[in-house]
């Protein structure tokens, strides 16, 4: 029994919402059918209980008059009565009531051969029976217990049916739902469910669709408020930067200049890069795509990065269909990130339409591997300290040349940063 409820435990699990409605409804109605059909067969059985009794009482008291007139039971020979005196089939419980001078009935549905009994005593010490074969009754009586079992099942079917289609009307709402939320989280932030019900009806799937459109609007209402006050500081950060930048080239030559010198180069850096996220985040970028074969373009951009690294794999005969400008971006900020905040030597692997970035250093922080980099998110203390913005921007520029970005810690020790781009 045990193993049976548990059993059943696992199944509700397993089954989604809209079978649950439907088994749910089915139990329910089943039971209610169940029920009022119990409820009919004990009155309808009462019923001709009291009938067959009224009936064999009836009897009984005709035969007594014409026994008392002419001392004979010849009653309805050959009918359906069995008038006698001590008749010997007569039931026990009958026989001791009429002996203590009372009238009784009594009523045997069960067995093969179902009958009624009254019984009454005469001549003090004799017993005067008679006997009925409620036999019709009976059959009446099942063929009311069949009829009850098929409306039931009806009843069950049109309900598990009715509650199926129900179900699935809520289940398909209830998964658009989902589907929309978990688009918006995937940053299509004007993914909307749309108004679900009837104008002012009290749905509860269409207050939880609303509720869901109203935080995505908001949501993105905030995150384009954050886009546009990044990509206007940015932009209104590069006019005063310039002149600064042209500014720190007239000073004279001397230790405090080059400070001032590296100081603007950085500012201008990453302003550059703030413009570059906030152009990322619009999803507006297109790439021009063109056939190239990777190994010697892999080559070529880590000879320009100025990242000290071997490449190995620069004979791959792979092409890979690729922006050249959006990959080199790709390449150089996996390269300054493994040569800022890792330890040499760095490889950069080619080996067929994949190219692995790789430093021996102490590796990703687990909340990056975790949650993905995170703009101004600085690294461990042992990685170095960063912006955050670098793999960011690699990540974003992958998104648009079709390509992916997979991050992971080599053993025993090192970042690696693969670059899985698409085949020409």
């Amino acid at each position: 029994m045990r193993a049976a409820l548990v059993r059943g435990r696992r199944l509700v699990r397993v089954l989604g919402l809209r079978w649950k409605i439907s088994v749910l409804l089915a139990v329910g109605c089943s039971l209610v059918a169940v029920g009022i059909g119990l409820l009919i067969h004990e009155a309808r059985t009462r019923q001709i209980g009291e009938a067959a009794r009224a009936s064999a009482t009836a009897q009984l008291i005709s035969v007594r008059k014409l026994y008392e007139l002419t001392g004979r039971l010849d009653f309805d020979k050959g009918g359906d009565s069995d008038g006698r005196i001590d008749s010997p089939d007569l039931p026990r419980p009958l026989r001791t009531a009429a002996l203590d001078g009372q009238r009784s009935t009594y009523l045997d549905l069960s067995g093969t051969d179902p009958a009624v009994w009254a019984a009454r005593p005469v001549g003090g010490e004799h017993v005067l029976s008679v006997r009925l074969s409620p036999a019709e009754d009976r059959a009446e009586l099942a063929d009311l217990d069949r009829q009850l079992v098929a409306y039931g099942v009806l009843v069950v079917a049109l309900a598990a049916t009715g509650g199926a289609l129900l179900a699935s009307r809520l289940s398909r709402e209830l998964r658009t739902a989902a589907e929309t939320a978990r688009r918006i989280s995937e940053g299509e932030l004007d993914a909307r469910i749309g108004p679900k019900g009837l104008p002012g009806s009290r749905d509860e799937v269409a207050e939880l669709s609303s509720a869901v459109d109203t935080m995505a609007a908001s949501l993105q209402q905030r995150l384009e408020a954050e886009q546009r006050f990044t990509a206007d500081v940015a932009h209104e950060l590069r006019t005063p930067l310039t002149g600064l930048h042209t500014a720190a080239e007239l000073l004279p030559p001397g230790r405090p200049t080059e400070l001032v010198r590296d100081r603007v180069a950085a500012l201008r850096s990453l302003t550059e890069d703030l413009l570059e996220v906030a152009r990322l985040d619009t999803k507006r970028e297109e790439a021009q795509l063109e056939a190239h074969r990777l190994g010697p373009l892999v080559e070529s951009v880590t000879r320009r990065s100025g990242v000290p690294a071997q490449v190995v794999g620069a004979q791959e005969e792979a092409y890979v269909r690729t922006d050249v400008r959006r990959l080199e971006r790709i390449l150089t900020n996996l390269l300054a990130n493994a040569g800022r905040h890792g330890e040499g030597p760095v490889t950069v692997t080619v080996s067929g339409t994949t190219v692995t970035v790789r430093d021996r250093g102490p590796g990703f922080p687990e909340r990056v591997l975790r949650e993905g980099p995170q703009r101004f998110l600085t690294g461990t203390t042992e990685r170095g300290q960063g912006t955050g913005l670098g793999l960011t921007i690699a990540l974003g520029q992958a998104q648009v040349i079709g390509a992916e970005v997979i991050l992971s810690n080599a053993r025993p020790s090192g970042a690696r940063a693969a670059v899985v781009l698409p085949p020409a």
